[in-house]
This record gives structure tokens, C-alpha cells and sequence, in this order.
């Protein structure tokens, strides 16, 4: 009995050593995922919070915002761009007038035969026309139509009614009680330039009624993406503004009148977030609407990783304007170093009530929406790295867990 004694104790000595090995192993595990050395998506919470700290130069290289309900309802009151703020509720010319480049044709009439513009009264074969077509004219330079007998009549700044009656003036004293209509035939200056992503870009001439910056669109054949993908800049007078399409379709109000001599530039522009860290899948992703939240991102995302992700460590990385940073009362991080400001805004859905913050803060176009990596992660990560050079004792701890039970 007593010389069976060592293969008895022996087993249970190795599952003892093995299980001192695993336990050595768990500082060594520590110490690992203390160092930089091991694979990550990114920085942890604490190191970004650690970053957006002062340093001992006193700055910091961007601002770390937490973002709460207050902050949201801040961001909400930060004014978008607005053709109507921006060009004002300009209503359409109260007339239009000849301008240069315009095509002009005049007809006169006179109330006798036998005058400047009519046949003779004797003129047998004459057909007894009382009118004559002058060809159609473009207007010079300098603004005038030549008209017969009475020679360079000014027209450009005029109406098509004023020019009439300064001809009818001209002629008075020369022709038997004459008559004037004058027709605009191709409209040049009353126009507005439509471009981009139009079925047809060109110029569009602007009728008398006033045209809306949506009737020149749809004149020039209107739009070839869908409308959340569309941005419509309009060009006056040296000023250019910038919204999107549906903020017009959405707003009546910034559906504006158009000028003469405005440009309309349409333009596909889809709006894109890029998902990172811990969310089900990194990778560009389209909003496919006009703007999304924060909850509406993470869905997109594939939701966050629920082995991987730190709910204290939602991230949306963008780079503000100064004026609309400056309405959150905070510190600018660095007021010379760049015309934005660099902010990472900071969620955690560790509090039900993050939810409905996230349901609430507007994603932009090109921002970063990172979720952080779990602290646990970091030591899962050492022991994956560990657990191979522990070979044997690894499995005499199962074998043996399984043997003593």
C-alpha cells in the first residue's frame, strides 16, 4: 500500500504546479495588457480622457465634451446655413427688362397704305400689307436695336412696353400713325445658370410670373440622384450658400426666387459616417436620409459588441466651427493652432438616459463614431498570448478538474 502512495499524490502534485503556473501567469497577464505592444482598435476610454487633459504645456490637442441633454439642446440652437437667411425673402423683379445679348424683333404697323412700312395704295400686285417685320436683332453692346427711319434706339434696361412706345416717338413725325409690337424671342439676360447633376444644365429663362430656385431645377430637367444625396448651391452677387436639397423640399421657405443672372449648381454629395472600434462592422457607412443621430449610427454599425465594447466609451470625433464651440461654454483647446476646433464628444450608455441622449445628438457628414474597447479586453488579449507557452499545464488543470469530480 504504501509504494502505490507516489502514483497516487503524483497527479495531483502536477494539477498543484499547473495551476501555481496560471496563477503566476496572471501578473505576467497584467503586466501585458499594461503595454502598448498589444493589438487594439484604438485608444481605451482612460487614454482618450487622459489626452483631453491639459498638459504640462498647458494645452491640449482637442476638447473632450461629455455630452448630456444640455449639450444637445445647445447643438440644436446652432444655426444651419439658409438661402432665405442668407439672400433674404427677395421677391421676383416687378418687371423684366431687355438686357444685352437678348434677341429682339420689332413689327410695325401704320394705319394707311402708302407709308414707310406699307404697301402703295396704287400698287396693284401689292398684297395691301399695312405691317413690316424687321429681322429678328441681338442687342449690341452699347444697348440698342437699329430700327429704320429711326435709327439706334436704346433698349437694354428697358421693358419690352417702354421700348415700344420710344420707337412709336421716333417714327411719329415719319410714318402714317404707327404701331409697335416688340418681342423678346430669346431671352438672355432674364436667365439663370443651372449646372451639376441636372438632367439637362442650362441657362433657364426666367419668366415674368418669378421663378423659384426649385422651377429653374425642374426646368432644367431636374434632378439625377435622389434628393437626400443633393446638395444645391445658388451664386449672387459674389455670395455662395450651400443646403441640401431636402432642407428645401422640408422648409417652403428657402425654396427662394432666382435672379437674373444667378447660378444654380446641384450637386451629388452622399453623407458618410466611419464606424470604428468595438461596433459590429468598421467601415465607411452612408446615412441614406438627410441626417441621422447617434442611435440611428450605432444601429447602422451593427450595434456595439457586446464581448468587446465599453458602454462608458462612445466617441463621435469631429472638427467644429469656433462660434458654435463657443455657445457650449467651454475652453477652446488651442485658439491659434487651427481655424476648427477638434472636439471628441463623449457618451456613455452605461445610463438608460444615454439613450435617449443618443436619440437626440445629430451625426454630420465624415465624423468618426468610435465605441473603446472593455479594460477586460486587454488582459483576454495577454492571456490569448499566454496560454500557449503553458502547453501541459494548461490541460492537467482540465484533466485533472474532470478526474476529482
Amino acid at each position: 500500500m504504501i509504494s502505490k502512495l507516489p502514483s497516487i499524490v503524483r497527479p495531483h502534485s502536477r494539477i498543484l504546479l499547473a495551476r501555481r503556473r496560471l496563477l503566476g501567469a496572471l501578473p505576467a497577464a497584467a503586466f501585458l495588457a499594461s503595454c502598448d505592444s498589444l493589438p487594439a482598435s484604438g485608444p481605451t476610454t482612460s487614454e482618450i480622457a487622459g489626452a483631453g487633459r491639459p498638459g504640462r504645456s498647458g494645452g491640449t490637442r482637442f476638447a473632450l465634451v461629455d455630452v448630456t441633454a444640455d449639450t444637445v439642446a445647445i447643438m440644436q440652437r446652432w444655426s444651419a446655413a439658409s438661402l432665405q437667411g442668407s439672400f433674404g425673402r427677395q421677391r421676383p423683379a416687378a418687371r423684366q427688362v431687355i438686357g444685352v445679348g437678348d434677341y429682339v424683333q420689332v413689327v410695325i404697323w401704320e394705319a394707311a397704305a402708302g407709308g414707310l412700312f406699307s404697301a402703295p395704295a396704287n400698287d396693284r400686285g401689292a398684297s395691301g400689307s399695312r405691317s413690316a417685320t424687321i429681322p429678328e436683332q441681338v442687342v449690341g453692346p452699347d444697348g440698342a436695336l437699329t430700327v429704320p427711319y429711326a435709327g439706334r434706339v436704346r433698349v437694354a434696361g428697358r421693358s419690352p412696353a417702354e421700348v415700344e412706345q420710344a420707337i412709336v416717338q421716333a417714327l411719329r413725325e415719319k410714318a402714317i400713325e404707327p404701331q409697335v409690337l416688340v418681342t423678346v424671342t430669346r431671352n438672355v439676360a432674364n436667365t439663370v445658370t443651372v449646372i451639376g447633376e441636372v438632367t439637362n444644365g442650362a441657362r433657364v429663362p426666367l419668366t415674368t410670373r418669378g421663378d423659384r430656385l426649385l422651377d429653374v431645377i425642374a426646368a432644367a430637367g431636374g434632378t439625377r440622384a435622389a434628393a437626400h444625396e443633393v446638395f444645391v448651391t445658388l451664386v449672387r452677387d459674389g455670395a455662395s450658400v450651400r443646403i441640401p436639397m431636402q432642407a428645401i423640399l422640408n422648409d417652403p421657405a428657402e425654396n427662394v426666387y432666382v435672379q437674373a443672372g444667378d447660378v444654380v449648381s446641384v450637386a451629388r454629395d452622399p453623407q458618410t459616417f466611419t464606424a470604428a472600434g468595438a461596433t459590429g462592422m468598421n467601415t465607411v457607412i452612408p446615412f441614406d436620409a438627410v441626417g441621422i443621430t447617434l442611435e440611428q449610427a450605432l444601429a447602422k454599425a451593427g450595434g456595439v459588441n457586446d464581448f468587446r465594447a465599453d458602454p462608458t466609451g462612445v466617441f463621435v470625433i469631429r472638427f467644429e466651427r469656433p462660434a458654435d464651440y463657443d455657445q457650449l461654454g467651454l475652453q477652446r483647446p488651442d485658439p491659434s493652432a487651427l481655424p476648427e476646433v477638434p472636439v471628441i464628444y463623449r457618451l456613455t450608455l452605461r445610463d438608460p438616459v444615454g439613450f435617449f441622449v443618443a436619440r437626440r445628438f445629430p451625426v454630420r457628414n465624415k465624423d468618426i463614431v468610435y465605441v473603446s474597447n472593455a479594460p477586460s479586453m486587454e488582459i483576454q488579449k495577454a492571456m490569448t498570448i499566454l496560454l500557449p507557452f503553458l502547453g501541459a499545464g494548461a490541460t492537467a488543470v482540465t484533466v485533472g478538474a474532470v478526474t476529482t469530480r
